[in-house]
């Protein structure tokens, strides 16, 4: 990772970095990070956009969104966001990613890194930030869902928001779920999980 490279946690007076960060696309056709957050019965045309910039805002000032920024001098360069799997609803209707102990595991969705900055080690800086981040919180299971490389070797861009198998496999994270399928379900113990 280049050594110009910091990374800190988001607090609301973060919000303008924020923005700048994902631009007017919202990071990705609109996202703003929410596409994990959708409810049930909520429609996603619905919901990009504006809609989803003033969710993504309100979590950022009420923190309930928790996420890590990593910085190139003064730019924003990336973004990890993470949290408790049930404040992720998709997950739970992603048939291949349930977990039987859904309330006890935090996840780690998404990241977002611009392009000049990619497979520099910024996604590497911020997994690791948001594992402090949650040890501190004294979580103890931290799941993560990274997409599959190609017959290849390589990862598409447009698919590899929630991270790639190498990041996650280089943290310690085990393959816990859908092995085979085009996201794996990974975990990591960070603390004592109690029954």
């Amino acid at each position: 990772m280049p050594e110009t490279i910091k990374t800190r946690e988001l607090t609301p007076s973060l919000w303008p970095q924020v923005e700048e960060l994902f631009g007017a696309k919202g990071a990705c056709g609109g996202c703003w990070c929410q596409a994990w957050r959708i409810g049930p019965g909520e429609k996603w045309d619905e919901i990009k956009g504006d809609p989803a910039r003033a969710r993504l805002r309100t979590g950022v000032a009420d923190g309930s969104v928790h996420a890590v920024l990593a910085f190139d001098g003064e730019r924003p360069v990336g973004w990890c966001t993470f949290g408790p799997r049930l404040s992720f609803p998709k997950l739970a209707r992603a048939r291949t990613l349930k977990c039987d102990d859904a309330e006890r595991v935090w996840s780690i969705t998404c990241f977002f890194i611009v392009r000049d900055h990619r497979g520099r080690g910024v996604a590497t800086a911020l997994l690791h930030h948001a594992l402090k981040a949650m040890k501190r919180r004294k979580v103890a299971i931290v799941e993560g869902y990274p997409s599959k490389p190609d017959a290849a070797g390589n990862y598409v861009p447009t698919f590899a928001w929630t991270g790639t198998q190498s990041l996650f496999r280089k943290a310690g994270f085990e393959v816990v779920g859908n092995p085979d399928g085009g996201r794996q379900r990974v975990r990591l113990m960070i603390g004592r999980a109690d029954p």
